[in-house]
């Protein structure tokens, strides 16, 4: 069973804990150091990529360096086909489903895609869409954001990546985001659409991350604003422990 079958069949038992570490935010050697607690808090897979990335060589070293100091499946978050790298894991490869570009929509995978072929690296397909505030990769990702409560336009998106054979689904407010996704929004998604539901950005604290798990996320995902934070090592085992509450 790969990496995606695994993310799909354990989403059916219990709510998961994804880290995103972003290889611009630190040097390697901070980011390997950030994994191996992730890892003892009970993420289930780190996340590498970010929206401002410069370097592969850089996509690289931080791959490697969390790879060193943890077992965790490690999932390539690629803003482009030449942050690829072959020491991953898996690759989530996904389509920005509302950006007016299509170089995000499609073209930078078809760029892409025999690297992931020869590299052996698992694609797991997943629909992306961003909703407002959007942030930074709103900006970069140049989208027309979902409105905080649109959730009619949401759940088209949702539907639309299902019937089109992704695996997941993602619903991101962008890093630092200053509200979250709402749990109006969660729960409309997952009452219609069946494949499993990410939601990320802004998400900062326990109580915040258990109330949209029990709207009806199966994944959430924490990074750069949660580990800025000067308690991060605490916070992060009560916010994983409040999600597997659900």
């Amino acid at each position: 069973m790969g990496l995606g079958e695994r993310i799909v069949a354990e989403c059916s038992r219990r709510k998961l804990h994804f880290s995103l570490i972003d290889p611009e935010k630190q040097p390697p050697e901070k980011a390997g150091e950030i994994a191996a607690f992730v890892e003892e808090a009970g993420s289930y897979a780190v996340m590498v990529g970010g929206s401002t990335l410069s370097s592969q060589r850089q996509v690289d070293a931080t791959v490697l360096a969390v790879k060193q100091r943890c077992g965790l499946p490690v999932i390539l978050f690629p803003s482009g086909a030449r942050f690829l790298s072959r020491h991953a894991d898996a690759v989530f490869f996904m389509s920005l489903l509302n950006s007016r570009r299509v170089e995000y929509v499609i073209r930078e995978h078809v760029q892409g895609a025999l690297f992931v072929k020869r590299s052996g690296l698992e694609p797991i397909s997943m629909g992306y869409v961003i909703v407002e505030p959007g942030m930074t990769v709103g900006r970069v990702g140049e989208v027309d954001l979902i409105g905080k409560d649109d959730s009619a336009a949401a759940v088209g998106y949702a539907l639309a990546a299902q019937y089109l054979g992704m695996r997941l689904f993602y619903l991101e407010a962008g890093s630092g985001a200053t509200f979250p996704v709402s749990d109006a929004m969660i729960r409309a998604v997952k009452q219609q659409a069946s494949i499993p539901l990410l939601v990320g950005g802004g998400i900062r604290d326990a109580g915040m991350a258990q109330e949209k798990a029990r709207a009806g996320a199966d994944i959430i995902v924490t990074g750069s604003a949660l580990e800025a934070s000067s308690d991060f090592k605490d916070r992060l085992p009560r916010l994983i422990a409040a999600i597997s509450e659900e």
